[in-house]
């Protein structure tokens, strides 16, 4: 079904409405390869017929289905691996550090923040358990979110295809973490047990998720503009813990969110220390 000029701004409205994704016209093609399916199956005169019943909130599974399609869920294990390395020689241990002395010496916190089909909460689960001998031990939380139905339902279910598999799992993480489950990998019980998944939408408030030593929001935030951006991270700082790091996008920079956002560079990889309330000093910035 051809997509008039009328369609194209109905849908960029409702999407930017729904997600905060900021998408136009140089995107119709990727609104007729992945919308057009949904408005033949639901009997839509045209693309604004579809978004006319999207906004209407009767059909819950009408809009579950539009925010599945138009979202990107593509990722993988251990994407952009020296934000990984970052977070195991230099995040994690430092934060193990601080938290020695305190009453809770063992208990870890992460919010992974658009965790798609879940191999970024999964990835940090396995490295912690590479870092700490005796996780079982440990009271880790890891808090994954993302909003589509679809790709919680994938991360929880924790199985992935041979391929997803080849994408980022080293031969001995994958004896290690991993046990076959028909055609594919599923995640064992100890690294399962540290993540928690639920729907949420960055763009609504998300106060309700806790507290939280460290978050990862990645390769979401491009998509918005730069005034949602902008809102997001400084949301988002609000929910860390006064020392707690935030890590973002190896394109992502938040350079324009506010003078705490400073980046800390180790291992190639940068994150954020939004809450401190003073400068680290110089000969601990790497």
């Amino acid at each position: 079904m051809p997509l008039s000029t009328g369609d194209i701004d109905a849908v960029c409205d409702l999407v930017n409405d729904l997600c905060g994704i900021c998408l136009d016209s140089s995107k119709s093609y990727l609104i007729e390869s992945r919308l057009g399916q949904i408005v033949e199956k639901h009997g839509c005169k045209d693309y604004s017929d579809l978004v006319r019943k999207v906004r209407l909130g009767i059909d819950k599974q009408l809009t579950n289905q539009f925010v599945d399609a138009i979202t990107t869920n593509e990722t993988l294990f251990f994407r952009d691996n020296y934000l990984f390395e970052a977070f195991r020689h230099k995040a994690l241990p430092e934060l193990i550090d601080a938290r020695e002395k305190t009453a809770f010496p063992t208990r870890v916190r992460i919010w992974s923040a658009a965790c798609s089909t879940g191999q970024e909460p999964y990835s940090l689960a396995m490295t912690i358990s590479e870092l700490i001998p005796d996780v079982h031990k440990w009271d880790i939380q890891i808090t994954a979110t993302d909003i589509s139905d679809a790709a919680i339902a994938k991360a929880s279910r924790g199985v992935y295809a041979k391929h997803e598999i080849e994408r980022g799992v080293s031969t001995e993480r994958l004896r290690r973490f991993f046990y076959p489950e028909g055609d594919g990998w599923k995640i064992n019980d100890e690294i399962r047990s540290m993540v928690s998944f639920a729907k949420m939408n960055l763009l609504q408030p998300f106060g309700h998720v806790g507290r939280f030593d460290m978050v990862f929001c990645r390769n979401v935030a491009i998509y918005f503009t730069r005034e949602v951006r902008q809102d997001l991270f400084r949301r988002i700082a609000q929910t860390l813990a006064p020392d707690g790091y935030l890590f973002v996008g190896a394109q992502e920079f938040l350079a324009d969110v506010g003078p705490n956002f400073t980046p800390h560079q180790h291992c190639r990889g940068t994150f954020y220390r939004p809450n401190l309330t003073a400068p680290v000093p110089h000969a601990l910035v790497r």
